[in-house]
């Protein structure tokens, strides 16, 4: 497993990080034995890294990571997520960065998770309400309090970054990127090797596009939030669709599958680059731990970039009222 530095000084991380939001919801049936032997496999293979966040469930998924992590948090490094508010019926309540929540929002989590403390604590979506120094101040006291040891943003723009890293040291960003995802390329990934950040990519198979199992709608399960996204639906899953070539080309040269060589793509960008999948099973887990020894020549980078060109993925990469909370 190859491994990068979380931010200028914290821990080795493995560069392959497993997100365990759909153990609990949007893709499909839930099913918490698998989940956990998921999980468990992942720290037998390599993996150190482990992320969610208290919106997932909502709250029952750091519940189930908790329980995965009994007798083995000294081998992981944890990372959970604040700010995307839901009830408990799993209605969205909003963003919300204010001082005080982000305090009670973690106590919130630690409980959950029954640790002592959150390795990595990341702004879940940026609250434009609310100064972003006054909401990294409020994380910073965390890391005085020792409930919390490095700090991380998601999805958030250059600079809103700058003006956090001016309060306290941002060990990690956590934005969309992929084949299909290519807008961190311009100004994002050039900020954090400035500032010596860790870019953690989620969605690294494109939501499960790039593993080339999704052809149609009704490959979805009635439950999946994809069906809602404007990427997999109607005329635009069928021209992205045709994007897959180059990277099938590719997996059959290697004899590979298209989502190992998705993600030794996105591993071979740059090596502060975390490509955090999520999966539910073990079966797609084994595959994308093999992910880690594909290394791609220089012409094989060169000839997936210019088949999945920046921009060409049709629709956007999240319904109208889910864009307006990405901080651009």
């Amino acid at each position: 497993m190859r491994e990068t530095q979380l931010g200028r000084s914290g821990p080795a991380v493995s560069r392959l990080a497993l997100g365990c939001m759909g153990m609990s919801e949007f893709y499909g049936p839930a099913d918490e034995k698998e989940a956990i032997a998921t999980i468990h496999r992942a720290l037998d293979g390599g993996i150190n890294f482990l992320d969610t966040a208290d919106a997932y469930g909502p709250f029952t998924n750091e519940e189930l990571v908790g329980k995965a992590l009994k007798g083995r948090r000294d081998q992981v490094v944890l990372a959970t997520k604040f700010g995307s508010r839901r009830s408990t019926d799993g209605a969205w309540l909003g963003i919300n960065g204010r001082p005080e929540y982000v305090r009670a929002a973690c106590d919130a989590s630690l409980a959950r998770l029954g640790v002592d403390y959150i390795d990595l604590y990341y702004q879940h979506r940026v609250d434009k309400t609310v100064p972003i120094e006054e909401t990294v101040g409020a994380m910073a006291e965390l890391v005085r309090q020792g409930k919390v040891r490095y700090l991380g943003l998601s999805e958030a723009s250059v600079s809103t970054i700058r003006r956090a890293c001016a309060v306290h040291p941002i060990a990690a960003l956590q934005s969309e990127y992929s084949l299909w995802t290519r807008e961190p390329e311009g100004e994002i990934l050039p900020a954090a090797r400035e500032l010596g950040i860790t870019f953690v990519a989620y969605a690294p198979l494109g939501r499960g596009f790039l593993t080339g199992r999704v052809t149609a709608t009704a490959d979805l399960a009635s439950n999946d939030w994809r069906r809602t996204a404007p990427r997999f639906a109607g005329e635009n899953l069928a021209r992205n669709l045709e994007l897959l070539e180059a990277l099938r080309r590719t997996a059959e040269g290697r004899r590979a599958t298209p989502a190992q060589v998705a993600l030794a793509w996105l591993l071979g960008q740059d090596d502060r680059i975390v490509a955090l999948f999520g999966t539910k099973r073990r079966t797609y887990l084994e595959e994308n731990l093999a992910a880690a020894a594909l290394m791609l020549s220089p012409q094989e980078l060169s000839e997936l970039s210019a088949g999945f060109a920046p921009g060409a993925a049709a629709g956007e990469r999240y319904p109208a009222h889910s864009m307006v909370n990405i901080d651009r």
